[in-house]
């Protein structure tokens, strides 16, 4: 516990203040200035909203917001009724990639979508060579959750992204891992909207099912292509926002 209150003071020390006007992303960019520089360890449970806004001169809202942010990318972990810890491995590229995904327009979601295609496609290969019967087990079960929940989009989506990361994990390759979250995070609102009916759903669950039965068969060649074409359609759906249709 005195472990606990101390770096709770020096990260509220090593933050100092902030202009009451200040936004959350900025807020969410203070903190990883603090979190990559080595001041604060990997586990540490991390001050309460209220001690960090009123050490950022900020309200409450604005560090919510910023630690709900930093949650999907990875950066911290928030444990009900124990508080936010900050999660080991944090990359020296996430500070780059917050302020990138920040003014994440249509040619950079473009070249996002399309470096993502590339690494789904070698994680997936590499997991085919590696993966373990646990982490098989576990990706069964998130294609059922999928071919379930293909009316329930908010389960859909949970179980998608559950599936990649086990696809990442199971790759053995912690940096292809982070960097994959990173991707993740930044397209996470377009791939979202790339979601809008059930025929959509379906067809995701049929591409997450080809690609768990090459990784199940631990055939790398084939994990390679069914993940390359179902990034190749994924993609399209994440821009189609971009080119709306005018039949």
């Amino acid at each position: 516990m005195e472990t606990n209150v101390s770096a709770a003071v020096d990260l509220n020390q090593a933050l100092g203040s902030m202009d009451s006007a200040s936004v959350a992303a900025e807020v969410a960019e203070r903190l990883m200035g603090v979190f990559t520089s080595g001041q604060i360890a990997p586990g540490t449970r991390l001050p309460s909203e209220r001690s960090l806004a009123a050490s950022l001169g900020v309200g409450r809202s604005a560090i919510r917001e910023a630690l709900a942010a930093l949650e999907i990318l990875g950066i911290v972990i928030v444990k009900p009724g124990s508080g936010t810890y900050l999660r080991g491995g944090a990359s020296e590229l996430l500070p780059r990639t917050l302020s990138w995904g920040l003014m994440l327009g249509e040619p950079r979601t473009r070249e996002l979508a399309e470096l993502r295609g590339g690494l789904e496609t070698q994680a997936a290969e590499q997991a085919a060579a590696r993966i373990t019967d646990e982490s098989i087990q576990r990706l069964a079960s998130f294609v059922e959750t999928m071919n379930d929940s293909t009316r329930d989009f908010e389960t859909f989506k949970e179980a998608d992204a559950a599936f990649h990361r086990e696809i990442a994990l199971a790759a053995g390759n912690s940096v292809l891992e982070d960097i994959l979250q990173s991707i993740r995070s930044l397209l996470r609102i377009w791939v979202d909207r790339g979601l809008r009916d059930e025929e959509h759903a379906a067809q995701a669950a049929r591409e997450h099912s080809a690609v768990f039965e090459a990784i199940k068969g631990r055939d790398p060649e084939a994990a390679r292509r069914v993940m390359q074409e179902h990034m190749a359609t994924a993609t399209q759906r994440l821009i189609s926002d971009f080119n709306p249709s005018t039949d």
